[in-house]
């Protein structure tokens, strides 16, 4: 069974160990190997994690058994609006299909909706499948945004979102 609860680990190992595992598989065609460890660093290294959930960047993780399988991270009231954007949703690569993204997002739906928010809304890369991971929960393509993202790199997303 799968139980989500709030990252309580200041130095983040389980969310850097599974991004570890999962961005090289969900970007290695997409991004370069160098803007890759990059953004990794740029995202994932414990200060940066440890920044993000102090400007109150909500971490849970997904667990079976006590095992971490998966994590999201997500904000309320982005950008000044009553809609949470999900930062970061990554499952391990040998726990996808089961049904844990859609947990996890079932989950930042309840948190939102109870912190009186409107829609959900998420980025995902042009190129990356899991967007029609997204459009099967009933997200939609709500712009087009490219974000520079330091030495030379942008990221060239799709921002999608659901009302809840």
């Amino acid at each position: 069974m799968i139980s989500i609860q709030n990252n309580t680990d200041e130095n983040f190992a389980s969310i850097r160990a599974i991004a570890n595992e999962v961005w090289p598989i969900a970007y290695g065609t997409i991004l370069s190997q160098e803007q890759l460890d990059y953004m990794m660093e740029m995202m994932y290294s414990v200060p940066s994690l440890q920044k993000q959930a102090a400007a109150d960047i909500h971490f849970i993780l997904a667990t079976e058994n006590n095992i971490p399988v998966g994590f999201a991270a997500y904000e309320f009231n982005y950008d000044g609006m009553p809609k949470t954007k999900i930062q970061k949703i990554y499952i391990l690569s040998n726990q996808q299909g089961k049904g844990i993204g859609r947990i996890l997002i079932d989950y930042i739906a309840k948190e939102a909706a109870q912190n009186k928010q409107e829609a959900l809304l998420l980025n995902v890369n042009k190129n990356n499948i899991a967007q029609h991971f997204y459009k099967k929960l009933g997200f939609t393509i709500s712009y087009e945004e490219v974000i520079d993202i330091g030495n030379g790199y942008v990221m060239d997303d799709f921002v999608m979102e659901i009302s809840i």
